[in-house]
């Protein structure tokens, strides 16, 4: 093995994602860190936050600390959420930038349909 899987500020390593793509066949990508200024980056981190914090799969803080669920906010260049409140304002978030994403998606379909 070419090193730890995970990464201990969240999410997975470069090794981590080598090592599902050889024993599942999963094309992981790292997280989207910095601010998601283009389609492919909105729908990537917008769904992410959707996904694990509409309705979190476990707490955010044991014994003090952050879990690796916080935590993975953390790989995507988010601030890592403390609370349940703190969870859904991500899930927010997510829902915002998937909306985005949607709207500039119609806003390309629109432009090709009159030729622009």
């Amino acid at each position: 093995m070419a090193g730890p899987l995970k990464d201990p500020r969240g999410g997975l390593t470069q090794a981590g994602r080598e090592h599902f793509k050889r024993t599942e066949g999963a094309n992981l990508k790292p997280g989207v860190k910095g601010p998601a200024n283009t389609p492919e980056k909105m729908r990537r981190k917008g769904s992410f936050l959707t996904r694990f914090f509409t309705n979190p799969s476990g707490p955010m803080q044991k014994n003090g600390k952050p879990t690796r669920l916080a935590l993975s906010a953390n790989a995507w260049g988010e601030p890592v959420p403390k609370n349940g409140a703190d969870a859904a304002r991500l899930a927010a978030k997510g829902r915002a930038m998937l909306g985005t994403y949607k709207g500039s998606k119609a806003s390309t379909a629109r432009k090709m349909l009159r030729g622009d």
